[in-house]
Formats: C-alpha cells, sequence, structure tokens
C-alpha cells in the first residue's frame, strides 16, 4: 500500500523522506581512538550522544587536551592580531597537509610557544625603541625651540625696547638668565632663578598655565611654542603638542612646578642654560637617533621575516588545532570502561553508510598500528618484515572499533541528502521547522509548486527574462562566486540561485499566459478573432475592435471562430472592462490553484498515516477533511471549470431552482454543505474516544496480566512480590498519565479541528492577491506619450523604468516571493507537516570549518 501511495517510484527520491537511522554503540580501544575519531570526522556521518552531560568540562577525560587547544587557539589569535595590524594577508593552507599526525600537533604546541616568546620579546623591544625615539625626538625639539627663548635677543624687541620697559625684567626680549650684573647693587638674581623645560599637549595647555598661575600666585614665566604633531613617548600616537619653559624662584615653586607637570602628563626634559652644552647635548641626541634608527630597521627587518613565515603557515595550524579541539571534543563524550582501556560512544549514524563507518575504522586501526611499528622496521632485516606485517594486521584487528546497534525508544534525527540545486528549497522548508523522523518531506512537491506560485503572482514575459537572466549570471559565474565574500544580501541571493532560475523560468511561462511584456499587451500568437460590426447597415467595420463604439459598432463573436491560440486575449488590453474581465478570471484561477495546492496537502498526510500504520488519522481526519474542503471548495471550482467550457452566464452565488448551470443544482449544494457540516463533529470528536477507550482496554489487560504474575506466587512470595509489583504499577500508571492525557489529546484535537475549518477559507482567501503591475503601462508610460511632448515622453519613460526595477523588480518580487512562502508554510504544509523533528548534525571537520570561517567574517 505504501509504494501504490508512492506511485512507484518514490521511493527513489532522496527527499522523499529523511534517511534512516540507527542509534549505535562504538566501542574503541584507548590507544587507537584518537585516531578513529580523526577518520570518523573525516567522513562526517556520525552524530554521537554526550554520554557525560552529568560531568563539568573540567571532570572530562581529556580537560587538559582541550585546554591545550585553547592556549593554543589563543596564540594563533594572537598572531592574526599582529598581522592584521602589519596589514599583511594569511595565505590559505596547502592542500595535502598531514593534519592526522598527532606528533606533528605536538611539535607545533612547542613551536606556537616559542614563537609567542619570540614574538612578545620582538614587540617588547620594538615598543622600548619607539619610546626612546619619540624621548629622543622631542629632547631635539626642546633644544631647538626652547633655546630661543634664551637667546632672544634681536628681532622685533630691538627698537627702542629700553624706553619701553622700565626694568630688564620686565623686557622679554632680553636674555632670561641675564637680568642681573655684577655692577648692580644687591643680590645676584641669577643664583636664585630656575626653570624647567618639556612638552605638554595644545589641548591641555590652556588649564596647564591657568593652574601653574595659581598654585604660586603669578611667581612664574611660562615661554610656550606650538611644534605641532609628534608621537607620544607613553601611548605611541600622533598628538598636537607644544614646548614650554617656565622659570621659577624657590624651592617651594620648584616643586608645585614638578607636580603640576605631572598631574598633566607633561613631559619634562634636561636643558642645560650654556649654549655650547646645548650643542653638544643635541649633537649627542642626534647621534643616538641615528643608532635607533639603524636598530629599528633591523629589528623591522627581522619582524617582517618572522611574520611572512607566520601568514605561509597560520592558515595550516589553525586548521590542524581546530581539528584537534574537536576530536578531543568529542572523545569527552565517550564513556570509559572500569578498565580504562576502552572508550565506548553512542552516536546515530544512517543505515546506508553503516557499511561506510566500518571500513574507516578498519583503516584508522591499521594506520595507527602501522604507525606504532615504522620505527622498529628500520632496525629490522628483510627476512623479518613479513612476520611484522602479519603482526601488524593482527595488532590492526585489536585495535579496530566494534559498531553495533542499540535499541531505543528516543526519536532519530532527521537528515536529508541534498545538491546545490535542492539544498535551497529544502532550506525553505527547514526555515519552518526540521521534519519528524521519517515524515514526508514537502521540499519534493515546493520545487515545484513555489517558483509557480510566485510566477502566478509575478508573471511577466520581460520581468521573467531579466530574472533570468540574474540566475543565468550567478550560476555560469558560479565556481568564482563560491570562492568570494559576497556578504549577506547578495550571498543568500546565491544561495537560492536555482530557486531564482525556476521562478524565472515560470514567470517567463505565465508572461506568456497572460500575454503582457513589461506590463505592456503583445500579440505574438496573432490578432484576436473578435470582430467589430456597424449597427446601421451590419457590415464589418476595419477599425481597431477596441474604439468599436467610437465608430457606432458592436463587437461580435462569428460564428465558428475559434478563442485565442494562447493566453489571455489581448483586445481586452485598454478596454473599459480590462479590470473586471481581469479580476474575474485571475480570481477563480487563485481559488482553482489554492484549492488544488491544499488537497495536495491533504494527501500529503495520507502518506504519512500509511508509512506510520496511523488508520485511525486515515479514517476520521483524512476523510472529513477531504469531504469538508471538497465538498464545499471543490465543488466550487467544478463550477469554475465547468462555466469556462460551456460558457453558461449563470450566477455562481445566488443559484435557484432553474438557473443554475446543471439541473437540480441548488439540491446538490444543499447535501454538500450538510455532508461537509457533518463531517466536522467527525473530525473532532471519535479519533479523541478511541485514543481513550485504547488506553483504558490496554490498562486493563496490563493489570490482568499483573494480576496472574502474583497467583503464582505463595503467600509469602507474594508479600515479598507485591510491593515490588505495586510501585511498578503506580509509576507505569503515572507515566502512562503523563503520555495519555485525554483532557489534552481532546482540546489538541479540538484546535486542529478549528484550524482546519476556519483556515480552509482563509486560506483560499490567502491565494487571491491584487494585480497591480499594469498601472504603471497604463498611468505613467501611455500617458506621457498620448501627450505628445518628447520632453514627457523621456521623463515618462525614466519614471516607467524607475517604477519597474524599483517597485516591481525588488518590492513585488519580494512581496510575490514572501506570499508564496507563506501559502507553503501556513496553506499547504499545515496540513500534514509536523516539523518537530531535530536535525541530523554529525561530527564533520568540513562542517567546524565552515563554522569558523563564518564567525570569523566581520
Amino acid at each position: 500500500m505504501d509504494k501504490l501511495l508512492d506511485f512507484g517510484f518514490l521511493s527513489g527520491v532522496d527527499l522523499w523522506r529523511s534517511e534512516e537511522m540507527m542509534l549505535s554503540q562504538l566501542m574503541i580501544p584507548a590507544e587507537s581512538a584518537h585516531g578513529a575519531v580523526a577518520a570518523l570526522g573525516d567522513i562526517g556521518v556520525l552524530q554521537f550522544k554526550d554520554l557525560n552531560a552529568d560531568k563539568s568540562a573540567f571532570q572530562r577525560t581529556y580537560a587538559n587536551q582541550v585546554k591545550r587547544c585553547d592556549e593554543m587557539s589563543r596564540r594563533l589569535r594572537f598572531f592574526h592580531e599582529q598581522l592584521d595590524k602589519a596589514g599583511i594577508v594569511v595565505k590559505p593552507r596547502p592542500l595535502g597537509i598531514d593534519q592526522e599526525n598527532k606528533h606533528q600537533f605536538d611539535e607545533l604546541e612547542a613551536k606556537l610557544e616559542s614563537l609567542e616568546t619570540e614574538m612578545n620579546q620582538m614587540l617588547s623591544n620594538n615598543d622600548k625603541l619607539q619610546r626612546s625615539a619619540a624621548e629622543l625626538n622631542e629632547l631635539q625639539t626642546v633644544l631647538e625651540k626652547a633655546g630661543t627663548f634664551f637667546n632672544q635677543k634681536g628681532g622685533r624687541y630691538d627698537v627702542g625696547a629700553e624706553n619701553f620697559f622700565r626694568s630688564p625684567a620686565e623686557n622679554p626680549a632680553m636674555p632670561l638668565l641675564e637680568t642681573g650684573t655684577k655692577d648692580d647693587a644687591g643680590p645676584e638674581p641669577t643664583s636664585r632663578i630656575g626653570f624647567v623645560a618639556g612638552t605638554v599637549q595644545q589641548e591641555k595647555l590652556g588649564p596647564f598655565e591657568r593652574l601653574l598661575f595659581r598654585a604660586t600666585r603669578g611667581n612664574v614665566y611660562l615661554r610656550q611654542m606650538a611644534i605641532g604633531k609628534v608621537r607620544d613617548p607613553a601611548s605611541g600616537e600622533e598628538v598636537l603638542k607644544s614646548v614650554f619653559v617656565i622659570f621659577y624662584a624657590g624651592d617651594r615653586a620648584k616643586d608645585k612646578v614638578s607636580r603640576i607637570c605631572d598631574a598633566f602628563q607633561a613631559n619634562r626634559y634636561p636643558f642645560p642654560d650654556d649654549v655650547s652644552k646645548q650643542r653638544s647635548v643635541h649633537a649627542n641626541v642626534t647621534e643616538r637617533l641615528r643608532e635607533l634608527s639603524t636598530t629599528n630597521s633591523a629589528g623591522e627587518r627581522r619582524r617582517d621575516a618572522l611574520y611572512m613565515d607566520l601568514a605561509s603557515q597560520l592558515d595550516s595550524w589553525s586548521s590542524i588545532v581546530r581539528r584537534e579541539k574537536a576530536i578531543y571534543h568529542t572523545l569527552n563524550k565517550f564513556s570509559i570502561d572500569v578498565t580504562s582501556k576502552v572508550l565506548v560512544a553512542e552516536a546515530w549514524v544512517p543505515v546506508a553508510s553503516k557499511s561506510q563507518v566500518h571500513d574507516v575504522l578498519k583503516a584508522a586501526a591499521a594506520k595507527s598500528s602501522t604507525q606504532k611499528k615504522s620505527n622498529k622496521k628500520k632496525k629490522l632485516k628483510s627476512q623479518a618484515l613479513d612476520v611484522l606485517r602479519l603482526a601488524a594486521v593482527k595488532s590492526s584487528i585489536q585495535l579496530s572499533g566494534v559498531l553495533q546497534p542499540l535499541a531505543t525508544t528516543d526519536a532519530p534525527p532527521t537528515h536529508y541528502t541534498t545538491n546545490k540545486f535542492t539544498e535551497c528549497f529544502q532550506n525553505i522548508v527547514d526555515s519552518y521547522g526540521i521534519a519528524r523522523y521519517r515524515e514526508v518531506n514537502p521540499a519534493v512537491l515546493t520545487i515545484m509548486t513555489f517558483p509557480f506560485l510566485f510566477a502566478v503572482m509575478f508573471g511577466d514575459l520581460g520581468h521573467g527574462a531579466i530574472l533570468l537572466a540574474v540566475a543565468g549570471y550567478m550560476i555560469y559565474h558560479e565556481k568564482a562566486m563560491e570562492k568570494q565574500d559576497l556578504g549577506d544580501m547578495i550571498g543568500m541571493l546565491f544561495g537560492g540561485r536555482y530557486c531564482i532560475l525556476l521562478m524565472a523560468l515560470f514567470s517567463c511561462y505565465t508572461g506568456l499566459i497572460y500575454n503582457e511584456f513589461f506590463s505592456m499587451p503583445m500579440a505574438i500568437f496573432g490578432a484576436t478573432n473578435w470582430q467589430c460590426m456597424s449597427q446601421v447597415n451590419g457590415t464589418i467595420l476595419d477599425v481597431d475592435v477596441r474604439d468599436c463604439s467610437f465608430n457606432e459598432g458592436k463587437m461580435f463573436w462569428g460564428y465558428g471562430q475559434q478563442p485565442y491560440v494562447f493566453g489571455v486575449d489581448p483586445v481586452w488590453h485598454g478596454t473599459k472592462t480590462e479590470l473586471p474581465y481581469f479580476n474575474s478570471v485571475k480570481m477563480k484561477m487563485s481559488i482553482v490553484l489554492g484549492v488544488t495546492h491544499m488537497n495536495f496537502g491533504i494527501v500529503m498526510s495520507l502518506f504519512n498515516n500509511v508509512f506510520f500504520r496511523d488508520h485511525l488519522s486515515t479514517i476520521w481526519e483524512f476523510i472529513p477533511q477531504m469531504i469538508f474542503l471538497n465538498f464545499i471548495f471543490g465543488y466550487l471550482v467544478i463550477l469554475i471549470i465547468a462555466k469556462w467550457m460551456t460558457g453558461s452566464m449563470s450566477d455562481l452565488y445566488n443559484v435557484t431552482e432553474g438557473n443554475g448551470i446543471f439541473d437540480a443544482q441548488e439540491s446538490l449544494q444543499k447535501f454538500l454543505l450538510a455532508v461537509a457540516l457533518i463531517a466536522v463533529p467527525c473530525m473532532l470528536l471519535p479519533k479523541p474516544l478511541i485514543l481513550k477507550k485504547r488506553h483504558e482496554a490496554s490498562q486493563k489487560a496490563l493489570g490482568a496480566t499483573r494480576h496472574v504474575q502474583l497467583a503464582q506466587y505463595d503467600h509469602h512470595d507474594t508479600e515479598a512480590v507485591a510491593p515490588k509489583a505495586a510501585a511498578p504499577a503506580h509509576g507505569g500508571g503515572g507515566h502512562g498519565h503523563g503520555e495519555f492525557d485525554f483532557g489534552e489529546i481532546m482540546v489538541h484535537q479540538m484546535i486542529h479541528t478549528i484550524e482546519f475549518v476556519l483556515g480552509a477559507v482563509s486560506n483560499t482567501a490567502s491565494y487571491l492577491r491584487l494585480w497591480l503591475s499594469s498601472v504603471f503601462y497604463d498611468r505613467v508610460l501611455m500617458a506621457a506619450i498620448a501627450a505628445n511632448s518628447p520632453l514627457a515622453i523621456v521623463i515618462g519613460f525614466f519614471v516607467f523604468f524607475c517604477a519597474t526595477m524599483g517597485v516591481l523588480m525588488v518590492m513585488e518580487s519580494l512581496s510575490a516571493f514572501l506570499h508564496a512562502l507563506r501559502l507553503h508554510w501556513v496553506e499547504f504544509m499545515n496540513k500534514f507537516y509536523k516539523g518537530d523533528g531535530y536535525k541530523f548534525t554529525p561530527f564533520c571537520f568540513k562542517a567546524i570549518e565552515e563554522a569558523e570561517l563564518t564567525a570569523e567574517k566581520p
């Protein structure tokens, strides 16, 4: 029966039902576990269960190895950051790298540690060199700029300066440390004046000067000069700074000035007051800067060489560490037997891949055994090699893992084998919910119905050609675009390129049916068969039939004339009855397609019921649903098709005796409506009541079985066994109550029934859409052409082009896509699709690499 309902060919379709899964127990010797798990990660067909869920991450067997991998990942991230700062691109790893060698991983750990130490020392030395160079540059600037403060005698202060200032101390153009002479009376002022020279940020200069004035009550003299952007020794950033010299008198003022400089992070530098010493210091600073430049250049060359070496190997190292970390995370899900020699795991595996897993385990065991014997081979003579090979084979048999099936009541995961064509449609279904194990997959019909329903709403030959060009471009450049970072939006379009291709082809097809090209009517299948006859003399007028009424004519359909060859007759475009005609045709067509689509969904539920042997749902859900939907809306579809075929002018909504498409139409409609209403309680009541009766019968049979078992013991044994037997009976009842709750089942069935009955009306209405694409052609382009103005035609065409590309190609296509998505999720899939399963996520290195690369993208 199942094959009959599958039409004899769907059993060979991989997408029709999910692959059969098997829960298996895997036993691997501890010494070959690493290699076996690595080999299983390469094929990616096992989803391991965590047998240590009650343990924390630190209590697991391979916690130290995971910690080592985390430390290596930290070092690799550190290297990545340094390469990014240097602007060096990491090269992709070379093909054929041996990523399964555990000794290579141990060597890599030591190498990364030494490289980190070397890089830290290099960065520390570079920071010291940069700081020393910045300090020397600032000192050189201070020597050059501050020296002008002490030697400033000429310039604009020479003319009339002595007449303007009353004392040398008030003349800023005079030497600052020569305010007194030996011939002056009183103590020598130079012995009591000190100064501090340095640099400070320009944005802090104002507060810095005010605080100096207030703290010393104006007993300091500040001279400053802007020097532009210089590298700050503390932060290493380019900042705007100024050179300053502060003159003070007394130790207390010196202490205040020093603390204020520290508060404002002003750098102070030693500055000799003697000009010859200034020149000597300047020469020494220049020489040290030259030496630092040479040292820094050598350090940069060494650093660049290290960075280039890292860039060529960093991707390979990252891949090795990711693999090892994934392997040890997987091994932490294994349990260990009491001897600590065998690791035991449980994993879901597709039945079709069982033999592949066996072959991989044998190959991994042989490889592990060969690696252990490889060092001894070099020391043996040729006569002993045969003995060694035999020992290696026996050892590989002993090290090989054992895979055996396990009985379980857990629901298996759902897995479909997809390709680049079917993956997009499967993702559309999975976005609604992962299919329950082995239930019918809606993606099979979605491949056909989704693009078609989109095209019904979007149908236009010109718009479909643009979509076809976009899809064709992405498919033609498929290999090149797969290697590029396309971003979120373009990447999403590229992932659905084959879906867009089908949508474009169907849009071109429906565009031919609608006879529309960029919303303009076309007559590629010939002229219309409608004719214009004069109402005066009954002759045929040689005018456009759409202008027949303006020429005192009347349109008529000639005797023996055939309908239009293909699609909609273009004569309807531009007439007064265009909108009512197209609304009527497309509304009725939408009802026909919608009811057919919903019937497909109900029939899919029959496939599920037969496969899972749920005859109760077939009788009390499938049959009443088919009766309710088709006795009301299916009958309406039959009337629509009959009216199209017969040309009847009868009203589909107001039917009386003698005014219908056929005789006794009114009586038949009342009968169908009554039967449809009777189907509603059939969907609601029988199934919960029958389930309740079955549950009570099973409980009664279980009680009778326990009574017979207890009667076989004597009174002494009964007293000992009865409490033990009674406990499971109570627990079983409790568990059964948890599994079977009549009230919950009744409420669920009521919700399901109400949802179906109300949804049959609302879902049918969801297939109706407004058709607004012709508005831009009529109201914009044709109005501009009718204006007989070149400027109006250019503006009208530009507006028409923008509206076509911006509104129709983007907004309307997105609207049609989302509505087609809703029609499948809500109107089609809710008739049969449970969607409460969970996805098969095997341990696979390829998937881990892709996830890591996706996470690393900004």
